[in-house]
């Protein structure tokens, strides 16, 4: 756990950079870039054009399934399914966690084919 000091040192040096963020103890902040860094690595699954078209497609239902067509409903559940969100909240939760969850927690349990 960061000090006192380090947490002033940190303070002092964000107010100058963003403003509200001297409010965020240093722990949290370093939490919640942890959690930055696991989704950009669960996004990276996806190459440039699939972004693209997840964007499209969330635009163009206005976050609602109902205004896609199925088509375009199974396209965005593929797309999803790729960047493995089951395990990126399973690696989120291992993160934010002070004890070593089980394996089956962070990665799901193992499925039957």
């Amino acid at each position: 756990m960061p000090g006192k000091l380090t947490n002033l040192a940190a303070a002092s040096a964000s107010k100058r950079v963003v403003p509200g963020l001297r409010a965020i103890p240093l722990a949290r902040l370093l939490l919640a870039a942890e959690i930055v860094l696991l989704a950009h690595d669960h996004v990276a699954h996806l190459d440039p054009a699939e972004r693209r078209r997840i964007v499209q497609l969330v635009r163009k239902g206005h976050g609602r399934r109902r205004n896609l067509t199925e088509s375009e409903r199974d396209e965005l559940a593929a797309l999803v399914a790729k960047a493995e969100p089951r395990l990126f909240v399973g690696h989120a939760a291992q993160t934010l966690s002070p004890m070593p969850l089980p394996k089956w927690i962070v990665e799901g349990r193992a499925r039957r084919h």
